[in-house]
This record gives structure tokens, C-alpha cells and sequence, in this order.
């Protein structure tokens, strides 16, 4: 079967995130699996227009919005037996044109976010998300990863029958994770895109008033100049580092006390079980979402309703090595429920079970030609 997924970016892209992750892993347990996976995302500095890697077939063409209009020509070129349609924000509307069945993967709503875009294009592209997309799409079969973003979609008129919730996984840690040089000081950290609805200035404000606190920010995007601005005066205490290889992400994450995450809005939050995975729990907001299903309150981490909550919770635990440690345990116990190959899985025997039902009409209209 020819699988075509439709992506604004990939990980190689500067602001590639966790979306971009899990449709790549996805794309991999398929391609293992027999298929032949494309993966069309927009073309970009730092990688070829086409490339292969984990079995899958990467093409890159147009921009930030010319990437959708040449979406609809890879769809023609390549007659897919089944499209992946994500929707980060807007959907490629591949279902106008494409014959094949389409899959709508979407990791969350973006209402938080689309004023960031400016007063039209966040008016318009809500409109597109919330309004139109639900109507070109209903009946469709929908993917999402947690049941929160779940009820979201429900709230805009999709069929909660016609939803899947297919969780995200994790990457398995390195063998041999490096030790980093012994410091006093507790490290917290936060493990994001540097973009304004993860409010990394909170994670900031959080160390601001905890002596002797060191916050490590591992990531990178384009509003890290704000963020540097933002945390001048507090030295070695906020340290950029960028968008790191794995061994020093899982050196960093293995060093920290606890991992900060106030974002706005999340879908699921893999950073979540990635400290996990080290024994270090997470803080992060109600409301955000899918960090009420990667977070199981007061067992792996600690939700929060504001602002002042989540700076008084950090400094709370900070203070109770003993409750931070029993976070830990459980956290780690808790990010061994999930994996990549398990994500793959169950996305492929949705996308294999459609493309079977699809198919049940055409071989009895042909069979009804052919009498």
C-alpha cells in the first residue's frame, strides 16, 4: 500500500516538534511493515528536497503556505492508497481532492495559539480549523493522542465515534547516558520549542526567587532572543542550550530535580514521559489540556490552575526532596506503559482496516461489472 503523509514540516525543519515526531515514527512502523511511505513536508535550509530515512521517502516543496497548495499536486502525482492528513492548526484538505481515503491526525485544538499569528491570519485560520475543517472532514476517521483533545474536537462537531485517540511514544533512553559534572546546585528544567504559547517565561519567573536554583532550557525556535531578554540579570542561574543530540538531552534530563512545562496548550506532551523516563516529574497546567492524560496528578507530577499555583508548587517540592523522589518513582513507572512501536501499531491497523472497508465496495461494484 502507498501511504502519503502530509506534514507542514519535519524533524529536520528548525521548528520541527513532537507532531512532527510522532507522524516520523509512524511513518517508520509502517515502511516496517511493507508499505511504501512518503512523507511531503515544506522545503527548508537545512535538508535536501528528497531524502530517505527509516524507510521512508521525504519530499520537500513550497513554504509556509505554499506547502499546502503543493500538497494537492503530490497527492495527483502519487495516487496514494491512503492519505495522512495533519492538521497543525489547518488540515491540507487533501479529502477535496484526493480518491484514496483520508486519515485526519490532529494533536490539538489551537485556539490559544492563533492570535500569535497576527489579528487576520488567527482569525482566518481559526475559521478554517474550528469552522470548516470539521465539515469537510466529517465522517472521516480522526486520530488525536489524548482525551482531552479529544473533547476539544467533539466541541467542534466531530463525531466522537469517528475518533481515535492513538497516544504517543517514547524513545528508548541511551544505553550508555553521560554523566554531567557534579553540581550543588538543584536544576530544574523545561524541555520545549522556544515559541510563545509554551510560556517558558513562566519556568523562568519560577527560579527567579529560588537561590541557588539552576534552570536548564533545552530546545530552540525563533522566540528564544525574547526569552534571553527575558532572563537577563539571573547569570548562570537560566541556561540556553539550544536544540542538543540525545545523549546530552538525557544527560540534562537525568540531572534535573524537576521538569517544568507551563505551556498554554498541549496535545499530549512527550517532553512529559521523557523526564519521566529519568525518574523526574513534571508541573504543568489543567488546562493545557493533554497534560491531564500524560500527567497523572499528584502521582507522576502536579497540575496547577495558575500562575502562582505553578511558582508555588515548584518552590514546594524543590523544598521536599522526599516528595520529589516518590514523584520520580512513579513517573518512571509510568513512562514504561509507552512506546513508538506501540503508537505505530495501532495507527497501522487503523489505516489497514480502512483501506480494507474501502475496498469491500469497489470488488463488489466490480464484481456486479463483471456479471
Amino acid at each position: 500500500m502507498k501511504i502519503l503523509l502530509l506534514c507542514w514540516r519535519d524533524t529536520t525543519h528548525p521548528q520541527g516538534g513532537g507532531s512532527e515526531r510522532y507522524l516520523e515514527r509512524v511513518g517508520a512502523h509502517l515502511a516496517a511493515r511493507g508499505h511504501e511511505v512518503i512523507y511531503r513536508s515544506a522545503a527548508h535550509t537545512d535538508a535536501p528536497r528528497r531524502s530517505t530515512r527509516d524507510g521512508i521517502r521525504f519530499e520537500r516543496a513550497g513554504g509556509k503556505y505554499t506547502v499546502y497548495l503543493r500538497a494537492l499536486f503530490a497527492v495527483l502525482r502519487h495516487r496514494p492508497d491512503v492519505v495522512v492528513d495533519t492538521q497543525n492548526g489547518i488540515p491540507f484538505f487533501a479529502r477535496l481532492y484526493s480518491r484514496a481515503p483520508v486519515v485526519l491526525l490532529t494533536h490539538h485544538c489551537h485556539k490559544e495559539q492563533w492570535p500569535v499569528a497576527g489579528p487576520f491570519i488567527g482569525r482566518l485560520g481559526w475559521f478554517l480549523e474550528s469552522r470548516v475543517a470539521p465539515r469537510v472532514y466529517r465522517g472521516a476517521p480522526y486520530v488525536t493522542v489524548s482525551e482531552a483533545s479529544k473533547e476539544d474536537l467533539v466541541a467542534l462537531g466531530v463525531r466522537a465515534r469517528d475518533i481515535s485517540i492513538i497516544e504517543n511514544g517514547v524513545d528508548p533512553m541511551p544505553a550508555d547516558v553521560p554523566i554531567l559534572l557534579p553540581d550543588a546546585r538543584p536544576h530544574l528544567t523545561t524541555l520545549s520549542r522556544l515559541v510563545p504559547h509554551k510560556r517558558i517565561e513562566q519556568a523562568i519567573d519560577a527560579v527567579r526567587d529560588l537561590h541557588g536554583v539552576v534552570l536548564d532550557i533545552i530546545g530552540s525556535g525563533w522566540w528564544e532572543d525574547q526569552l534571553r531578554n527575558y532572563a537577563a540579570g539571573l547569570g548562570d542561574r537560566v541556561v540556553f542550550h539550544g536544540h542538543v543530540g540525545d545523549d546530552l538531552k538525557h544527560a540534562l534530563l537525568d540531572r534535573a530535580s524537576l521538569h517544568l512545562m507551563p505551556s498554554a496548550k498541549e496535545g499530549w506532551g512527550i517532553a512529559v514521559v521523557e523526564a519521566a523516563q529519568h525518574g523526574v516529574p513534571t508541573v504543568g497546567y489543567r488546562s493545557a489540556g493533554g497534560l491531564r492524560d500524560s500527567i497523572i496528578d499528584g502521582e507522576t507530577g502536579v497540575l496547577v490552575d495558575s500562575e502562582s499555583e505553578f511558582k508555588q508548587t515548584v518552590r514546594e517540592l524543590i523544598a521536599q526532596p522526599a516528595a520529589l523522589a516518590r514523584l520520580g518513582d512513579l513517573a518512571r513507572s509510568w513512562s514504561t506503559r509507552f512506546s513508538w512501536e506501540e503508537t505505530g501499531r495501532k495507527f497501522a491497523e487503523l489505516i489497514e482496516q480502512r483501506q480494507e472497508r474501502y475496498r469491500e465496495p469497489q470488488t463488489e461494484q466490480d464484481e456486479a461489472g463483471a456479471r
